[in-house]
Order: C-alpha cells, then structure tokens, then sequence
C-alpha cells in the first residue's frame, strides 16, 4: 500500500477522535513516557509541538522542566530542523507549515540531546515511522553527532505491523503509545502496561 494511504487513512482516524478521548490517550501516554527510563535519565530533551492531532506532549515538557531537565523544540531552518531551548510554552509563535515554534535564539546541537521525541502519522513494529513526507526527522536522526535516544509517540491504533520504507528512513530505538513503551527491536512491550 502507498505511504499516502497510510497517510490519509490514519490522520482521518485520528482527527476523528473526541476532545475527551484524545486527551485521555494523550496523558496516558505521556504519563507512559514520563515513566520510562530514557526519560528519566535524559539531561536534554526534545520535544514537538503536535498538530493535526497528534499526542499531546504539554505534560512532557511540565514533568521535564521540573526535573530541571533542559527541554527543546524543533524550528524549521531550511531543509533542516533546529532545535531551540524552551523555557515557557507561552514563547511559541506560528512558524513554517502553521507549526508552533520557538523563537528564541538558543540554539542545542543535536549532539546534546540526549533524547528526541519524535511525532508521526504512524509507526510500525520495526521502529520505522511515516511522517509528512518532508523528512525532516529523518536527517537529524541520521545526523552523525545524534547519539541519544529516539522515541515515537503516537496512539495505539498508529501502531502498524509493516510500513513501506525507504533507504533513507531511520527507525526510532522505542514507541510509546498510551498503551506502554515497546521496543522495536522485539515488537513487546517492555514497560509501563496500562
């Protein structure tokens, strides 16, 4: 099946949720995130702002700042994307795509994060992810200096078996949904079962 179909199949689906569902699924999952280990060892963190329903990640950044973790957000730059230490959501403004970005000047190398939440239209059981086909992720997960660790964060129903891929896809190291963290690499779930 074309990646556009995933696509247009699966953002339906997930604009189709209720406010109430998709915040319940939001929290679960983020509360399933918080708990992980790589978050709990994670120093710098990288987060995204979600749009056209993706999982919420407000509750990442409040439990990251009071961790006194340093927390990042994307900003497109070209044909990449930099990330800019955040201190307060409030400093967001609309940028490229209608997206949320910080506007800020203090920029993190990629080879300080040492953990990269990575939004998606879905994922399969691989790790391997289908974004909006601008493949921004992409190259900053496949940028030599990234040594921390990738997550995907999505609901369970954008957990596919099999996605086409490409050569220059870079699967994620685990999945979180609101159901738990998985590993890719063993496609179980390895903690946080709710």
């Amino acid at each position: 099946m074309p990646k556009q179909v995933f696509r247009d199949t699966l953002l339906a689906q997930r604009v189709q949720l209720s406010a109430r569902t998709h915040r319940e699924l939001s929290c679960a999952a983020q509360d399933n995130l918080v708990a992980s280990e790589p978050f709990i060892k994670a120093d710098c963190v990288a987060l995204y702002c979600p749009t056209r329903g993706e999982v919420e990640t407000a509750v990442l950044f409040a439990s990251a700042r009071q961790a006194q973790k340093r927390v990042c957000y994307p900003r497109v730059h070209g044909e990449r994307i930099q990330f800019i230490e955040v201190d307060d959501l409030g400093s967001l403004v609309r940028g490229a795509f209608g997206l949320l970005e910080p506007q800020g000047c203090s920029t993190v190398p990629v080879a300080d994060l040492d953990l990269m939440i990575v939004p998606g239209v879905a994922f399969d059981r691989t790790g391997h992810r289908l974004g909006y086909g601008k493949g921004f992720y992409d190259r900053e997960l496949d940028c030599a200096g990234f040594s921390g660790v990738s997550i995907g964060l999505c609901f369970d129903f954008q957990l596919l078996d099999r996605l086409p891929t490409e050569s220059h896809d870079v699967p994620v190291d685990y999945l979180v949904t609101e159901r738990g963290l998985f590993s890719p690499l063993h496609s179980s779930e390895v903690s946080g079962s709710q």
